[in-house]
């Protein structure tokens, strides 16, 4: 019996859209927190954020900067045994003050984060939860024509229901 290599998928997700944002690919073991810089700065790009949610796995105060970078508030879940001390960062003690003193308002903001599990479940459910490639760059392009056309998914539906109209350039010469 022979183990089939796999792929994993990292993202950033609008809101109110789902639509895919950024996207990293790689291998099953890579660890989900150092590809939040990369999301995130390639988000700021081309959008405007007013907020990054995450779950405590992305916490540090790295993560933190990099959003407060991009002129959106983080809300990043701080784990059981955060504090705040000397060793910390400005960005790590407003964010903790902000947390311990805010819960309600946090709570509301932070668990948007769930969009990017319904983002993933609409990718599954109407393009499938598996890649039939063998190789990683036929999985790599696999996976990335899934999100391409759940994008274009997201965006026909946006138009309709946020009365978007579509401005189309001009063909070049």
């Amino acid at each position: 019996m022979t183990k089939h290599k796999w792929v994993k998928v990292h993202l950033m997700c609008g809101m109110k859209t789902n639509v895919v944002t950024a996207i990293e690919i790689t291998d099953r073991y890579a660890a989900d927190s150092p590809q939040f810089e990369g999301l995130v700065k390639t988000t700021g790009r081309n959008l405007t954020m007013s907020q990054v949610s995450a779950d405590k796995a992305y916490l540090s105060s790295d993560t933190l900067q990099v959003v407060a970078d991009h002129d959106a508030q983080p809300f990043i879940v701080f784990k059981a045994n955060s504090t705040t001390s000397k060793n910390h960062s400005a960005i790590w003690k407003r964010a903790f003050h902000f947390y311990s003193f805010n819960q309600k308002r946090f709570m509301d903001c932070y668990h948007k984060r769930s969009n990017v599990e319904t983002t993933f479940h609409m990718i599954k459910t109407k393009f499938g939860d598996r890649l039939r490639s063998k190789t990683r760059t036929a999985q790599i392009n696999e996976a990335l024509c899934k999100v391409l056309a759940h994008n274009l998914c997201c965006l026909i539906q946006s138009m309709y229901e946020l009365g978007i109209e579509p401005t189309f350039w001009e063909e070049a010469a």
